[in-house]
């Protein structure tokens, strides 16, 4: 049997290094949105519907083939349908409403919206919206925008859309954190373009027309300023696609800041006429496939000085223009809409150790690094992904994975430097497990912020998130650290309770199990010493992973920016790849 788990890690192995670009990284590819593609077939009709009229058409055909059975839509072809999504379509169907072609498609599409909602009317729609998201206006508020742009909320229907405080974009970025934004720290773009079409179409008095007028010229500064050369914001086709489609009607579609998003989504469309939620994670993908395979296939690929070139050249070297982020940080891409975040920062250090062997990484750009996660530590010891001490709206607040994923990070690097600088990492250490004991839930889990399962209650994935802990904390006890034994106990209890009968695991108990989850737990495992538990998850690898990598299925369990579903083609492999070399470390070099 260990043979075979050989063979298979072998197998993977040399599929992951098949898929390496021309810089010798990986790019990897997202899953096809849905939600993405009928933004993007909107606002660029929207823009200039003659100019984009083939990235339309093929948009509109796409939707119809990837629809589910049930008239709906999901974030994923793989995903269920959904409220958000399938209105959002609904929506964008507004432009060929009377097309003969489209009307089962459409007739189906109401069919489910009513099922859901209730009823069809603008009030019900924007009650079942709000309510949805509640305080978090991030993703409600674009919706209903788009809704009322579309005509589905009425002749009223900015009525229904709250106005967003756009103008508040103008105060720095430092003082957000006390602005007590009714939307994230990666949505000011957003805020600025809804909140101007919601002011263009709603009454106000004259002290409110002043004001704004005075506010606009500067917002509109501030929203160009967070643009990219390439038009777009976060390299995210929702986010790009909501500012274009705000910004034209409200009447600033001659603005370059229009041209350059319409020129974003026209060439990010894909063959079969989708479009991604992102253009690509090859950042983050490639410090997953240099994490997980073998030091002896690290040593002979000749191109490792080049990654190694590459990985650094992605370290941000100035101040980063949408977060005001200072340097030292990566993004989960190397295109120009990426925004440095700790995840993708503390992927990037892992690697860069692990290609280390001849000493010829940068200490300092190292120690900028882990200086630059220091600098996002929160109050509560934990990290958050991108921006320190933003409110209390899910996306900006610490996170149990991504604390552990950096503190990882640091004991791995923490013997290179001096004594001051290690004790200043041992301080901030401790501070992350004071968080991470806080937030263990009573069972031993820990909740993940970027990760979920569509059949788990409250959609949450606690099997993501406390193995990707449990395998952060398993680093700091073989490095000396104490007081760690009672929580990865519990930790441990959890995963051992929620392992499905024949060894795999899904996103918690009684779930069926995916290769992206069995493998994470079996990881975990294997790292604090569960060898027979982490045997049966071998075992269970082995009997769902087809014998033709080609035919793996990766499992939408990530959540993308306002909880967006989807799945990664590298994740099943460079999962898969990396438990099975924490199981068999000894035979594995």
């Amino acid at each position: 049997m260990v043979e075979k788990r050989k063979q298979l890690f072998q197998n993977l192995e040399q599929k992951i290094l098949s898929l390496r670009n021309e810089k010798g990284m990986w790019t990897g590819r997202l899953s096809s949105s849905a939600l993405s593609t009928a933004l993007a077939v909107f606002a660029l009709s929207q823009f200039d519907k003659e100019k984009y009229k083939t990235q339309i058409n093929q948009g509109f055909s796409w939707l119809v083939a990837n629809r589910n059975p049930d008239g709906g839509w999901g974030d994923t072809i793989r995903s269920q349908s959904n409220m958000s999504t399938t209105l959002l379509t609904w929506a964008s169907f507004s432009l060929v409403e009377d097309d003969e072609k489209y009307q089962e498609v459409i007739a189906d599409a109401k069919a489910w919206l009513t099922k859901r909602i209730g009823s069809l009317e603008p009030e019900t729609i924007s009650q079942a919206i709000l309510e949805h998201y509640q305080s978090d206006q991030t993703f409600s508020v674009p919706i209903l925008a788009m809704c009322a742009i579309s005509g589905r909320l009425g002749e009223k229907g900015w009525k229904l859309v709250p106005q967003l405080p756009y103008h508040l974009a103008i105060f720095p970025n430092r003082l957000f954190r006390w602005l007590k934004l009714s939307v994230v720290s990666y949505a000011i773009p957003a805020l600025i373009a809804i909140g101007l079409v919601r002011s263009v179409n709603s009454r106000k008095g004259p002290f409110r027309r002043l004001v704004r007028a005075i506010c606009r010229k500067r917002v509109l500064n501030v929203l160009k300023a967070k643009q990219p050369d390439n038009g777009g914001f976060l390299e995210a086709t929702p986010l790009t696609a909501f500012v274009l489609m705000s910004m034209t009607n409200a009447g600033y579609k001659k603005l370059e800041v229009c041209e350059k998003a319409a020129q974003f989504l026209g060439v990010s469309i894909r063959e079969d006429g989708s479009w991604p939620i992102d253009t690509n994670l090859s950042t983050w993908v490639s410090s997953l496939s240099l994490n997980a395979l073998s030091s002896d296939s690290l040593e002979k690929l000749n191109a490792q000085d080049e990654i190694k070139s590459n990985i650094l050249d992605q370290q941000y070297k100035k101040i980063h223009p949408f977060t005001k982020a200072r340097p030292g940080g990566w993004a989960w891409t190397d295109l120009e809409g990426g925004v440095p975040d700790t995840d993708d920062t503390s992927g990037a250090l892992i690697a860069l150790h692990r290609l280390n062997h001849d000493e010829a990484v940068s200490l300092d750009a190292v120690k900028n690094g882990i200086n630059w996660l220091m600098g996002l530590q929160n109050k509560d010891g934990g990290f958050p992904t991108f921006c320190k001490g933003w409110g209390k709206l899910p996306f900006d607040c610490s996170c149990p994975d991504i604390t552990a994923h950096a503190i990882k990070s640091f004991v791995i690097w923490k013997d290179k430097f001096d004594k001051k600088f290690q004790k200043k990492i041992d301080k901030r250490i401790k501070r992350a497990i004071a968080f991470l004991n806080k937030v263990q839930y009573q069972d031993g889990s820990f909740a993940p912020l970027w990760f979920g399962n569509e059949l788990a209650e409250h959609h949450q994935n606690p099997v993501y998130g406390t193995s990707i802990v449990l395998y952060g904390l398993s680093a700091l006890e073989k490095a000396g650290y104490k007081d760690l034994d009672k929580m990865m106990a519990k930790a441990i209890r959890f995963l051992s309770m929620t392992q499905h009968h024949h060894g795999g695991w899904g996103g918690d108990k009684d779930l069926p199990p995916s290769i992206e989850e069995t493998s994470l737990a079996l990881r975990a495992m294997a790292a604090c010493g569960k060898v027979s538990l982490a045997e049966r998850a071998a075992d269970c690898l082995m009997e769902i992973i087809p014998e033709n990598l080609d035919d793996i299925k990766a499992t939408p369990i990530g959540l993308y920016f306002a909880s967006l579903w989807y799945y990664e083609d590298m994740y099943p492999l460079v999962f898969a790849c990396s438990a099975l070399k924490e199981l068999d470390k000894d035979l594995i070099n």
